[in-house]
């Protein structure tokens, strides 16, 4: 992406009230959030349950805005067809959880939607180096995942800026998008590193000011 591009801001729904969920929805649309980062957790993938298709189903009409599901699961390839089908704009899958990553990306890109590969802080970015040039987001972890509201783990900046390197020469067009310990005061660091996408969760829906802080992450310029 070029540098002047501007950032995607991503709440999470994670950090949302699940009991006010069309609310919590309304927030976003209001401070003007970009894309609605939807994370599915399988309790086996990573250590904890939120929500599947029904509930991706459930949003989809009362929003237009981009649907940014991330498959945090075993087996992923399993469940594509299920939240293509609820609503989903992009799927993003596990590295670690899938085997035939080419694969799967591709019948991501024959619904006609963005595929994302993901990895966890312990998976070196290297590992990712052949199918850079097939996806259309690589999602850096920069907390272990599972739970909302971790600390942003510092060495996950030289991994987004390692993914601009690479993506620099392969010739690759894929957005770095970042999950996990995303506020007010990482939000600088990530994007002079090189992230297009900055997914916020607890900082986004516990702001006293939503449309502020929105704001701010969208005046952000990345430097690469």
């Amino acid at each position: 992406m070029e540098s002047n591009s501007p950032i995607i801001a991503a709440p999470s729904l994670l950090a949302a009230d699940f009991t006010m969920l069309a609310a919590e929805l309304q927030k976003v649309e209001t401070a003007g959030g970009d894309w609605l980062h939807l994370d599915v957790m399988d309790g086996h993938f990573v250590p904890n349950l939120t929500f599947g298709p029904p509930i991706i189903q459930a949003l989809r009409p009362k929003t237009a805005k981009f649907f940014d599901v991330h498959l945090m699961v075993e087996r992923p390839a399993d469940l594509l067809d299920a939240y293509i089908d609820a609503g989903a704009d992009a799927v993003t899958f596990h590295w670690e959880a899938d085997t035939h990553h080419h694969r799967t990306v591709q019948r991501i890109h024959d619904h006609g939607k963005k595929a994302g590969i993901a990895f966890v802080p312990s998976t070196p970015v290297s590992a990712l180096e052949a199918i850079l040039p097939y996806v259309d987001i690589v999602l850096v972890m920069s907390i272990n995942p599972g739970f909302g509201g971790q600390k942003y783990l510092p060495e996950s900046t030289k991994r987004i800026a390692h993914l601009v390197q690479l993506r620099s020469e392969l010739g690759a067009h894929f957005q770095i998008s970042v999950d996990g310990g995303v506020n007010s005061q990482t939000m600088f660091e990530i994007a002079e590193a090189g992230a297009d996408i900055l997914v916020t969760g607890s900082a986004f829906f516990g702001s006293s000011d939503p449309k502020s802080y929105i704001h701010s992450i969208k005046g952000l310029r990345k430097f690469p």
